[in-house]
């Protein structure tokens, strides 16, 4: 992720701390795109899903993706995710649907929810002072916050802990040939 983006959505965290809502923040440099998650695998598994995830990212090319947006999943009357939005975009879909595909070959369950490309910047922990930063999440819900280019696509492993997701990068896959 371009260091401007993640600037610019650090920033949006700061404001948005300002209101005092009970929230789990994600830290800057954690903030991704998921285009699946695989859940707990073994390590000899990791072979296979990388091969497979490289036949897929060499048939697309390099893209640009526009980070703009906020708002919260499920919706403003019960928030449990606080996000800002990635552009539609016919090669991410692409990307994501056939990475969808080969990962369900290899016996992953596929996602029964519609993809809705984001990125996360924090968790409802409670309801508490949310109404404040729900109305600057409306007030934002069309802010810019910059484009990213995307030339690879990572494999990641994270770790849970009670300071947040750990995060190591387990492979790195070139877009296109």
């Amino acid at each position: 992720m371009p260091e401007a983006v993640i600037s610019a959505l650090s920033g949006f965290q700061q404001e948005l701390k300002k209101g005092g809502a009970d929230v789990r923040w994600t830290r800057p440099q954690g903030i991704h795109l998921t285009l699946k998650f695989l859940g707990n695998i073994a390590d000899e598994n990791t072979a296979g899903i990388i091969e497979a995830t490289e036949g897929t990212c060499r048939k697309y090319p390099c893209f640009d993706l526009q980070i703009k947006g906020a708002g919260v999943f499920p919706n403003m009357k019960a928030p449990r995710v606080l996000w800002v939005g990635v552009s539609e975009n016919t090669i991410l879909e692409g990307l994501r649907k056939e990475v969808e595909d080969r990962m369900a070959s290899l016996g992953f369950e596929k996602e029964d929810r519609k993809f809705s490309p984001h990125l996360t910047l924090g968790r409802f922990r409670s309801s508490y002072g949310k109404g404040p930063l729900l109305e600057e999440i409306e007030l934002n819900k069309d802010r810019e916050f910059g484009f990213i280019n995307v030339r690879t696509i990572s494999f990641m492993k994270s770790e849970l802990s009670p300071a947040g997701a750990k995060y190591t990068r387990i492979a790195e896959i070139a877009m296109g040939k």
